[in-house]
């Protein structure tokens, strides 16, 4: 059975620093910690598509959750990495701690986020949620 090759080597002539990106990924976290849906929607491209247990969501469903203020009290992220994903894209992946208003503990999940170069900057085009069980962080 043949392997997929997967690109490992940048193609661009600058590429993002990570921590760039984690600020990037840090600033849709801290709309969804304020209820701020246009600081969300700044971050997101118009074709955004989420993957989450409870399904699928685009742009306007992402700022739609924070109508109502904000979704989270806390959240810290670890074990950034960034892979090169193609020209011009980066996948930014981590896993994350939060805790929810009204709810007592802390949830966990990894996450994957792709960012597309805009212009001069980055937007989020792409990201998919995977919770984590109790046992498992």
């Amino acid at each position: 059975m043949a392997r997929l090759r997967v690109m490992q080597e940048w193609t661009e002539t600058d590429p993002p620093a990570i921590a760039d990106i984690v600020a990037l990924e840090r600033a849709v976290w801290e709309a969804m910690l304020t209820g701020d849906p246009q600081a969300d929607g700044r971050m997101l491209s118009c074709d955004f598509l989420g993957v989450y247990p409870s399904g699928y969501a685009g742009r306007d469903d992402h700022m739609a959750a924070l109508d109502d203020g904000p979704v989270i009290t806390g959240y810290r992220l670890d074990e950034e990495r960034l892979l090169p994903a193609g020209q011009g894209h980066v996948l930014l992946v981590y896993r994350a701690y939060f805790s929810e208003p009204g709810r007592d503990g802390e949830k966990a999940m990894y996450v994957a986020s792709l960012w597309r170069r805009d212009g001069e900057g980055w937007i989020n085009s792409f990201s998919m949620d995977t919770p984590l069980g109790a046992g498992d962080h």
